[in-house]
């Protein structure tokens, strides 16, 4: 959402004015499509690149207002949480060394940002999703405080009526409740425009629908959240549940979700698509406006269509058609906006270079792909792509079932070097970035694959959370050396940036695998669990998983000493002898406020709850590790 000034839905009186000045937008964007209003010929390129910010240990550093108050510089914007930001590059002709240029352009933001974000202890991390998020980064306490975003969180409460329950399945399976918008900060994306003539729009849509699936397959960048493997890049899963505004009654209706690849393909002017946007998506947002579209046409001076644009801005397609203005005149462009941010600029140029290079070359041969590819088909090659990149299978031109790399090896590559040539594009850039694309796809090693790998080959070394902070400050080091990722070695649990940094608060190193029972399971149950997994205590949860009770190895021995269990006797329920009046703490609770609640109490274990509900425990165990790191510590001084 690219306007700031927004409040909540408008009703009444200004709710209908409104909705007449987006249906005037529309009528006027027809009126100058007919008038010959719109740029046609001239081809530019842009982008927008959204990242994390980091602290030492590669967790999400909340900095970013900050940060943009010291930058002062437009092209710098604010994302949904605290510890996003979203740079925004200057449209170049795709022509020449548009390429390069727009690299070059990044890289010159990304290194004044770095500069300026180390004043406040924080560095920059390209990633689709960063490793280290944990969801209690997702509160309402990271939310940019800016009224656009407080209005979209509103909004989606208001729709949904409930809480959004997340469900994504990959290696390891994601199934989680949150009640605020903000999951979609987990996901940063490398947005890339290209302008478009309106004649012929359709087709060059329809062409950006059908390569999305090869593109996206070769750019995989985003496979973990809160450290369940799941999609080759989960950012598509996520975004569609996290700005899905549906109610669970509206499932039978098949209502439409705000994210989406779309039903169909494109037909006739760009305004057909428009027209089906303000059918099927209600207003959720509004401002008070004061543009005439018509009384501006009829003054010989261009509209900014508001409405048109900020409703628009409410609707998430992967591939969005957008208006605008640049040079003060009318311009239309496609949004590629399902590529991931990273792993580096120059694997985000070469990913660009390969979707408008084969955009190019569809415009070029004037390719129809609605009357050569089923619809459902590229749908769900968009699909299979995000599940498992590279590995993906495809239905291509004709039917025929084409393996990803393949298909992007053997037939996209060599007509997006002909697309890139077709504009104009030096030759040595085109063979640049497309020979990184080309090295990724043959040894594929995309992002995704060096994370999985990565986090395959620490194993159990360190805690989770040290090795998910390894991951992004290992992307951090590899950024910042410029080499594709399909030259990267995998990163290792000493770039974590040591044990303190994953010792701060409970949720760090907190068991979450747990062994629990239910009040009127047997004691004998619990003795044996004990006995097999080797664990002191086992937490008594309701069938809501809130917890009701604690049963401890010292519960079982008392038991015993009273003679009560007997070989053969009667089954004990475990709610007699559990223990009932228990002290919790939060995942967000600090590691020193948890050791001297228990050393006060003198107890061994600590439930952690959230909302009533048990989500991890913590015992004399778990701080041995740290121990052991402060004994170490101690003798090398």
């Amino acid at each position: 959402m690219g306007i700031h000034d927004v409040g909540d839905k408008p009703s009444g009186e200004p709710w209908r004015r409104f909705l007449k000045r987006l249906l005037d937008d529309l009528y006027a964007l027809e009126k100058m499509l007919e008038d010959g209003l719109v740029e046609t010929g001239n081809r530019r390129i842009g982008a927008e690149q959204e990242l994390f910010l980091v602290d030492a240990g590669g967790r999400p550093q909340p900095a970013a207002m900050e940060v943009l108050r010291a930058l002062d510089d437009p092209h710098f914007a604010t994302e949904l949480a605290r510890f996003n930001l979203e740079i925004n590059l200057d449209p170049l002709l795709f022509s020449g060394s548009a390429l390069s240029d727009l690299e070059r352009q990044l890289e010159e933001f990304l290194a004044r940002l770095r500069t300026v974000a180390a004043a406040s202890h924080a560095d920059v991390v390209l990633a689709g999703i960063l490793p280290s998020l944990r969801k209690s980064d997702m509160g309402l306490h990271n939310m940019t405080p800016l009224p656009r975003y407080a209005a979209l969180d509103k909004a989606t409460a208001a729709m949904r009526g409930e809480p959004m329950q997340y469900r994504i399945k990959g290696v390891d399976e994601l199934s989680v409740i949150h009640d605020s918008v903000m999951l979609e900060a987990c996901n940063a994306s490398f947005q890339v425009h290209l302008q478009v003539s309106p004649h012929g729009f359709h087709r060059l849509y329809n062409a950006a629908q059908a390569f999305s699936a090869p593109v996206l397959a070769a750019a995989v960048n985003s496979p973990l959240l809160f450290g369940k493997r799941l999609w080759q890049e989960t950012r598509i899963a996520l975004f569609q549940q996290a700005v899905d505004y549906r109610h669970k009654d509206q499932a039978l209706r098949q209502a439409p979700s705000r994210v989406s690849f779309g039903d169909g393909w494109a037909q006739g002017s760009v305004t057909n698509l428009f027209k089906q946007d303000i059918t099927r998506f209600r207003v959720i947002v509004g401002q008070e406006l004061d543009e005439d579209p018509f009384a501006l046409l009829a003054a010989g001076k261009i509209p900014r269509l508001q409405a048109l644009s900020l409703h628009n801005s409410t609707i998430w397609h992967w591939n969005r058609a957008c208006y605008g203005i640049n040079e003060g005149r009318a311009t239309l462009r496609i949004e590629n906006r399902l590529l991931p941010a990273g792993p580096t600029p120059r694997d985000e140029i070469a990913n660009a270079a390969f979707w408008l290079g084969l955009m190019a070359w569809a415009e070029k041969d004037d390719i129809d792909f609605a009357a050569r590819l089923e619809f459902g088909d590229a749908k769900e090659n968009f699909m299979a792509a995000a599940r498992n990149g590279l590995s993906a299978q495809f239905t291509w031109l004709g039917g025929d079932t084409v393996p990803a790399q393949d298909l992007v090896r053997n037939e996209l590559l060599p007509l997006a070097r002909e697309g890139l040539a077709a504009a104009g594009i030096d030759a040595g850039d085109a063979d640049l970035y497309l020979d990184i694309i080309r090295q990724r796809v043959e040894t594929g090693r995309t992002g995704a694959r060096w994370m999985l790998q990565s986090l395959a080959g620490m194993k159990t070394a360190g805690t989770a959370s040290e090795r998910l902070g390894a991951l992004s400050r290992g992307l951090v080091s590899r950024q910042a050396s410029g080499e594709p990722v399909s030259r990267w070695q995998p990163t290792g649990i000493s770039e974590a940036g040591g044990w303190k940094q994953h010792y701060v608060r409970v949720e760090q190193y907190m068991t979450t695998n747990l062994y629990t029972v239910h009040g009127e399971d047997t004691v004998d149950l619990v003795a044996n669990m004990m006995d097999w997994e080797n664990i002191r205590h086992v937490p008594v949860e309701d069938e809501k998983h809130h917890l009701v009770g604690l049963v401890s190895y010292r519960s079982l021995l008392r038991m015993l000493a009273k003679d009560r269990r007997g070989e053969g006797g009667p089954s004990l329920p475990v709610a007699e002898i559990m223990k009932t009046d228990l002290l919790t703490v939060t995942p967000e609770t600090e590691t020193v406020a948890a050791i001297e609640l228990m050393r006060e109490r003198k107890i061994g274990c600590l439930p952690v709850v959230k909302d009533g509900r048990l989500v991890g425990i913590l015992t004399e165990h778990d701080f041995m590790v740290i121990t052991r790191e402060l004994i170490c510590e101690k003798l090398r001084e």
